[in-house]
């Protein structure tokens, strides 16, 4: 089984893995392709000034920018699960995880980076800062990893069924070719942001904890505080509703 997972706002800052190159992340054959945007987004982070630097971080205070002005030749990094700082990646404890638990998560969930595009949790990335959304100049990065990584993700994809856990801004970077499973949150009748968030990264570490394989086991895994609702069978889609209790 293979996990779509978002990528979050905040980041932490340093590493002690070294810089950024074409081993780093997946597909490295198409490297060239991720460079194309992480060179567009590196001249603007060192040349812009302070107007377009805020469209680029969706930060206020210009004293702040000069965290996310270093150069990704010298920067350290870390996996990407461990870079994101979100309500998802509080709740998913990654560090708190069995070795063979964390080994699940690196492996089999994609992250969609809004700057270097899809990556495996175990990838290895510096600290950055890219508003969800933002353009770097003229370039729009949701766009071209559409355009560029789609087949290449439906190929690594193959038969393995597929989880996705992100948020929907991210179809604007992939939608798979084959049926996917999708989930929502209810409490009290009411959908919920929040605690989606929250319930996707505890729906990922109990995945990996529970090491399963396929929605079959998803679906008869027990999560403290959640309640299969409905099951709702679309043409591409399984929505799997959950009331929050």
């Amino acid at each position: 089984m293979i996990i779509l997972f978002s990528p979050s706002e905040g980041k932490r800052e340093g590493g002690t893995l070294p810089p950024l190159n074409q081993d780093s992340l997946i597909f490295p054959d198409l490297y060239p392709k991720r460079l194309a945007v992480i060179e567009h987004y590196q001249t603007l982070t060192q040349n812009g000034n302070d107007e377009e630097l805020y469209e680029l971080f969706g930060i206020k205070d210009p004293k702040e920018y000069g965290r996310y002005k270093q150069s990704f030749t010298t920067a350290p990094t870390m996996k990407a699960i461990e870079r994101y700082d979100g309500v998802a990646y509080d709740y998913l404890t990654y560090s708190q995880l069995t070795l063979e638990a964390q080994n699940y998560i690196d492996t089999h969930t994609i992250i969609f980076s809004n700057l270097f595009g899809p990556i495996r949790s175990g990838d290895t990335i510096p600290d950055y800062k890219l508003k969800q959304g933002a353009s770097i100049g003229s370039f729009i990065p949701d766009k071209h990893y559409k355009e560029g990584f789609s087949d290449a993700l439906d190929e690594m994809i193959g038969e393995e069924e597929i989880l996705d856990l992100r948020a929907g801004y991210y179809d604007k970077f992939y939608i798979p070719k084959k049926p996917s499973v999708t989930l929502k949150f209810l409490k009290e009748g009411k959908v919920v942001s929040h605690w989606a968030k929250a319930y996707r990264g505890i729906l990922l570490r109990e995945a990996a904890n529970h090491q399963i394989s396929s929605i079959e086991e998803l679906i008869a895994m027990n999560v403290n505080g959640l309640m299969i609702r409905e099951i709702i069978e679309r043409k591409m889609k399984k929505e799997i509703v959950y009331t929050i209790f």
